[in-house]
């Protein structure tokens, strides 16, 4: 089981990666068949295209911050909802993660669907 610190620290690890730029390490947090959803770039199935899209999305210096809304967890998958930030207006919104344990017995997202906040009027 997924404790809701080990998942916190997770997404700590998934920012820091993103803060440093490193899209391969971003998704290498993913598993090979993963799909991530966004309003912020086009889907993408599979590590490659979360790497790729990642690249493009790490490509300015920028920040990162996941909180924890809620979480759960079985012995195999576990859920997160959470809040992101990336410090700019407009860069705020929710994800909704499901994570699986890999081959390795380590965790990996296997769908992430992100949703951004309205802009201010």
């Amino acid at each position: 089981m997924l404790t809701k610190d080990e998942m916190q620290a997770f997404l700590n690890r998934m920012a820091a990666a993103y803060v440093a730029g490193d899209a391969k390490a971003c998704a290498a947090m993913f598993s090979e068949n993963a799909q991530l959803r966004s309003p912020f770039g086009p889907p993408a199935v599979g590590r490659e295209a979360i790497e790729t899209l990642h690249i493009q999305w790490t490509a300015e210096p920028g920040s990162k911050r996941f909180t924890i809304l809620d979480c759960g967890s079985g012995e195999t998958l576990a859920w997160c909802l959470s809040r992101f930030s990336e410090g700019d207006v407009g860069d705020d919104g929710t994800s909704l993660i499901v994570l699986e344990r890999g081959p390795a017995g380590d965790w990996l997202v296997r769908s992430c669907c992100l949703h951004g906040d309205p802009e201010p009027e």
